[in-house]
């Protein structure tokens, strides 16, 4: 029988605390969670977390005994009680697809709310496949993918298709700008799924075969065309990261995307030789992904808990302009705000798991996307936490002119 939440000892465990994001994760949560939030830190070694833990007493002293639980990814028991002490559980530790799965079966289980960072989209549909059914009879909420992938996406979809009239078809374009540096963890994570297309279209074939689909509803994901955009004023190339696969399956769930909904996914650059040079350089490395020991050297340019000092890190951006149309009528948005990979980053989840924990939310249950599980909730805290949601322009009604 599941506890109530009330009698867990935990609202929010952060799982991977001693990680190089689970850190900034765990800095953010201190500074910023209110003091009746009741947090604590998991991982596999506990010298680390007492290390972690006296550092960010020196940001906020009332957390000073902050409770440390240990647990390795891979000890389902411990994972277990880990899940069933708490309302919310983060994780940070990746490659979701060799270290994910235990923790989120557990969650399924105990009917604990997660949330995570993964841009592995194979994960996503095995943890679908494998542990949706379960989680909806717990009534957790399964949240992947929310950090840069694929928050400011996921929502600034939500909130551009709000600026339309509800009940016509519409049709939204995502152009992607962003500055910054990986960390060891990202790369690795990132390589990892690279190297299995095989297996990764072969479990997204088996979802769709069992997902149900929206009743008299169209969703397409469209794969555009690489050229100069008037609506980003840049040179755009399709993105093919699992963003457009957040977006589609919260439209599928949102009635207010429309009878039809069309999206397509693009990377927005200045100058065209950075555009070229992006793609060769994409395409190498998903060739080189394919080759074990290619794909060891690649990882091996940052290990892991390695990223980028505070000094990179407030160098970094990003602005994803969204341009909608339906109903006669056209709407340009932006999602703005810094570092997207890390900062950001550590600044969207802890926030995905406060809104999990403690807003008035609707009833929902399974793994579901931001837009479906929090959606304006998260917006409002993002926004209040310097995440930048803005229309842009909003042209009078008329025909729609098109946007490429």
């Amino acid at each position: 029988m599941i506890s109530p939440p009330t009698v867990r000892p935990h609202d929010v465990v952060l799982f991977g605390a001693t990680g190089y994001t689970g850190a900034l994760t765990a800095e953010y949560l201190v500074r910023h969670a209110p003091a009746e939030c009741r947090i604590a830190l998991a991982g596999r070694n506990r010298a680390r977390l007492e290390t972690l833990r006296e550092r960010l007493a020196k940001i906020a002293s009332e957390r000073a005994e902050l409770p440390l639980l240990i647990a390795d990814s891979a000890d389902r028991e411990a994972l277990r009680a880990v899940a069933a002490s708490t309302r919310v559980v983060i994780s940070t530790v990746g490659p979701y697809l060799r270290h994910g799965e235990p923790l989120v079966a557990a969650c399924a289980e105990e009917g604990t709310d997660y949330c995570d960072l993964t841009g592995e989209p194979e994960f996503v549909d095995l943890m679908y496949l494998r542990h949706h059914e379960r989680a909806v009879a717990s009534g957790a909420r399964i949240v992947h993918s929310c950090g840069f992938d694929s928050v400011p996406h996921d929502l600034g979809v939500l909130f551009t298709v709000g600026q339309l009239p509800p009940e016509a078809p519409k049709s939204v374009e995502g152009f992607v700008r962003a500055g910054g540096t990986v960390s060891g963890g990202t790369l690795d994570s990132a390589l990892t799924a690279l190297s299995r297309p095989l297996a990764m279209a072969r479990t997204a074939a088996r979802r769709r075969a069992v997902e149900p689909r929206p009743s008299g509803r169209r969703i397409r994901i469209v794969t555009g065309r690489p050229g100069w955009s008037r609506a980003a004023h840049a040179w755009v190339v399709p993105l093919p990261t699992i963003d457009p696969q957040v977006v589609a399956r919260s439209a599928a769930a949102l009635p207010s995307y429309g009878p039809e909904f069309r999206y397509a996914h693009y990377a927005a650059v200045k100058r065209l030789p950075v555009a070229v040079t992006g793609i060769l350089g994409i395409a190498m490395v998903v060739a080189a992904s394919q080759v074990a020991p290619l794909r060891r050297a690649l990882t091996g340019i940052r290990s892991s808990g390695e990223g980028p000092s505070p000094q990179q890190r407030a160098k970094g951006w990003f602005a994803v302009r969204f341009t909608g149309e339906g109903g006669g009528k056209r709407v340009i948005t932006e999602v703005s705000g810094g570092d997207p990979g890390y900062t950001e980053t550590a600044k969207i989840i802890a926030e995905t798991a406060m809104s999990l924990a403690f807003d008035e939310l609707p009833r929902t249950a399974g793994q579901v996307t931001t837009a479906v599980a929090m959606g304006s909730a998260l917006i409002d805290r993002l926004s209040a936490a310097g995440i930048r949601f803005t229309v842009l322009e909003r042209p009078p009604s008329g025909p729609p002119g098109r946007s490429r």
